[in-house]
């Protein structure tokens, strides 16, 4: 399984930036989402800038990482996933089917 991480831009340029989690200070690849403004949040995945978060997106998921976390280990879980619990999942747009 491959997971990516939220991060935090530091500093840096077009092609690395420092990135911060929890406390720990990392080099990032930028080389695919190009430079960013300190305090821009990005999905980090095997090193490298995949993607740039909205606030919202980073922290829903760093709470399922938690959730994760937490299941992994046997402790309580389901508050860490308000946002779904109680609810149908819903296919992509692309596979539903039309109806026709």
């Amino acid at each position: 399984m491959c997971l990516g991480f939220p991060m935090e831009v530091l500093s840096g340029d077009d092609a690395q930036a420092m990135c911060a989690r929890k406390g720990e200070t990392t080099a990032v690849s930028m080389m695919l989402v190009g430079a960013q403004p300190p305090g821009t949040r990005v999905l980090v995945h095997l090193g490298s800038a995949v993607r740039v978060l909205e606030e919202a997106e980073a922290l829903a998921i760093d709470a399922a990482l938690e959730g994760l976390s937490a299941a992994l280990s046997g402790a309580s879980f389901e508050h860490y996933f308000a946002d779904i619990i109680g609810r149908e999942p819903e296919l992509p747009e692309h596979l539903r089917g039309s109806g026709k």
